[in-house]
């Protein structure tokens, strides 16, 4: 054989070898690790982990979408279903925020929405008897009513403590006039669609960046909203002490930031003496890292539960201007705890940096 075709064909097969093996480098790299975001699109991120699947939902405009994985890292691939279509004018627009949750042995979603005037909004719940969220059918349990004035109301959680199931949300104290005051309520629940106890006040914006509305191009609302929103029930590593994040300032601003609440794990959560509020935001925007808008949090477990992961939505620029695309994208941060075993929140990451996927991920 000629020496030249020889070397040539060497050369061709030492540079195969090379590339099969950074091909093999690339493909273990992206077994071990993930990178946010985790999808390319959506706000609002809430998911459970049950029998080894997550459920994982985002705010949408006009139907609810699940996703089934088990490795809520790769949603990407996930399945995906529509499992809600509203029927009815009064909760057709603006689905905001659902929530699915497993009570009972029975699958419920919480979400928001309007006949199409935004002022109108209110919670409904929707239930599935099957064993999976994925099949059955869910039918409309009803609306939650907040209060006797039937005050606007969204982003419902509801959680378990003590034996007592709670609901906590967002709310008027009463119907706008000319400026928005969004509150975080907390009330007992007699089953998953029906409160049995008055709704009590235990957060509403007073400090400076809960306040927030117009953004640094000056774009802004047409009038002042002030927002405390997106409440979410979590616990201090001893379990001593209940916190609840809510989301802070306007969405539509880079200020959308993170609060906490937190309250003795024995007291009377009813009680708003019991709540102490954090005077500082925990979680807030980090512009070298463009990361804009942080907020709409919830929190999911890893595969085998021994670590605890931070799903929020963030943007990567300032704000989207008007009648801009949503830009808000969802992502995953692993929580580290301080001494006092409160979640360290504020060290998030810069998009695209590779991290470890979750402790048990097949």
């Amino acid at each position: 054989m000629n020496l030249k075709i020889t070397l040539f064909i060497t050369i061709l097969f030492l540079c195969s070898s090379c590339w099969q093996g950074k091909q093999k480098e690339n493909n273990a790299a992206m077994h071990t690790t993930y990178t946010n975001p985790i999808l390319d699109a959506g706000a609002e991120p809430w998911a459970i982990l049950h029998n080894g699947k997550y459920y994982y939902t985002q705010g949408s405009e006009n139907k609810i979408v699940i996703w089934e994985t088990s490795d809520i890292t790769d949603l990407r691939n996930a399945t995906q279903k529509t499992v809600w279509t509203p029927t009815e004018k009064s909760n057709s627009e603006h689905l905001w925020a659902p929530e699915i949750h497993h009570i009972d042995n029975k699958w419920y979603i919480y979400y928001t929405a309007d006949d199409g005037n935004m002022d109108n909004h209110q919670i409904y719940v929707i239930e599935n008897e099957a064993a999976n969220p994925f099949e059955g059918e869910f039918i409309m349990k009803g609306r939650v009513s907040t209060d006797k004035d039937n005050n606007w109301a969204i982003h419902a959680s509801t959680f378990e403590h003590n034996g007592e199931r709670y609901m906590i949300w967002c709310g008027w104290q009463k119907r706008r006039i000319t400026n928005e005051k969004q509150c975080i309520y907390i009330a007992k629940m007699k089953n998953p669609w029906t409160l049995s106890t008055e709704r009590i006040l235990i957060s509403q914006p007073e400090y400076e960046w809960e306040r927030q509305w117009v953004n640094p191009d000056g774009t802004k609302t047409t009038y002042p909203i002030y927002v405390n929103e997106a409440p979410q029930y979590f616990f201090s590593k001893n379990k001593e002490k209940v916190l609840i994040y809510y989301s802070a300032s306007g969405s539509w601003t880079p200020y959308y930031c993170v609060g906490l609440l937190t309250a003795d794990a024995k007291s009377d959560l009813t009680d708003p003496a019991s709540w102490k509020k954090n005077p500082l935001p925990v979680i807030q925007q980090v512009p070298e890292k463009s990361i804009h808008g942080p907020g709409g949090i919830s929190f999911v477990p890893s595969p085998d539960r021994k670590e605890w992961y931070l799903l929020y939505h963030a943007r990567r620029v300032p704000n989207d201007g008007p009648g801009g695309v949503d830009s808000r994208s969802p992502r995953l941060h692993k929580i580290e705890w301080d001494e006092e075993g409160i979640p360290i929140l504020n060290n998030l990451t810069t998009e695209g940096t590779p991290l470890p996927l979750m402790s048990g991920t097949q």
